[in-house]
């Protein structure tokens, strides 16, 4: 049990980490709804269809409702704005800011009758969040920022999005088998992502004999890997170990998402963003081990 915990945490650390090098990849040559629509589509279909083949119940209209209000959130804008975004932005700042979903989960579950108040250091996590974002976007020195204004636009609505569906996600049932609710959600979101690239005219821009076996292996990685092993690890993980462990793939993803575009994709690593990442890094890990160390 050990070994299958670490190597789940493994899988949501190391996985998910390096999905963004691959999105820079697959970006390169595929437009990007197309990336994202083909990535969770194919995904949830084989996820689906093989949790079905094992006898898992076929679900009703209702789930499939649910299900298409999660997919919409977390991978048709969530997933959908990330991937859009590597177009420009480097793959290791992008998630840096994506890492930022605890902060709005915080915020959001302080809003409301039943609103519970955050902690002095979670307040202190999200200024310090918010200096991290400061410090990527400002136009300090002689090269500016290392994210456009737009880019961070565009990244924060994917994370107040992923943010949102993961509340919706907390105040519903699970299924008997809640992979396969994840594969009907990516079966959603990915077919929503799809209808946007047919409605921008990504298909008649597609080349592909452009794609390169970077291109082709990248895609597969974002399938295989990215969606269907790292996300299954992370929803077995919420069962064996507390949500705030599970969590910490928020505060390890940019570490490794930064190593990789620099040692992989030539991406700078400036004074500046390693200012950035730690204290973005500090600032989500204040956030999400607050309720653990609390109970310490």
């Amino acid at each position: 049990m050990r070994l299958r915990v670490l190597l789940a945490f493994a899988a949501t650390w190391l996985i998910w980490g390096s999905t963004y090098l691959a999105i820079a990849f697959a970006v390169a040559e595929v437009p990007p709804f197309i990336v994202a629509g083909v990535r969770n589509l194919v995904a949830g279909l084989l996820l689906y269809g093989w949790l079905r083949s094992r006898g898992a119940a076929r679900p009703t209209g209702a789930h499939w409702r649910r299900a298409l209000v999660i997919g919409l959130l977390m991978l048709g804008v969530g997933n959908g704005a990330v991937t859009w975004s590597e177009q420009a932005e480097p793959s290791g700042v992008v998630a840096l800011v994506v890492s930022l979903v605890p902060l709005w989960l915080m915020m959001f579950g302080w809003m409301g009758r039943e609103g519970v108040r955050p902690a002095p250091v979670e307040v202190m996590g999200v200024a310090l969040g918010l200096f991290g974002v400061l410090l990527l976007v400002a136009p300090w020195g002689e090269t500016g920022g290392v994210l456009s204004v737009v880019g961070l636009l565009v990244l924060l609505a994917s994370t107040v999005a992923w943010a949102a569906g993961s509340l919706y996600t907390r105040h519903l049932p699970p299924l008997p088998r809640p992979l396969l609710g994840s594969g009907m959600e990516m079966i959603a979101g990915g077919a929503a992502l799809l209808l946007v690239s047919i409605g921008s005219g990504e298909w008649q821009r597609l080349e592909p004999a452009a794609i390169t076996l970077r291109g082709a292996l990248s895609m597969l990685y974002l399938i295989g890997f990215g969606s269907i092993i790292g996300f299954s690890a992370y929803k077995w993980l919420l069962t064996q170990v507390r949500p705030a462990l599970a969590g910490t793939y928020a505060f390890v993803n940019p570490v490794v998402a930064v190593l990789l575009g620099w040692l992989f994709a030539g991406e700078p690593l400036s004074p500046r963003l390693v200012v950035a990442m730690l204290t973005i890094v500090g600032a989500v890990a204040m956030i999400t081990l607050r309720p653990y160390l609390s109970r310490r």
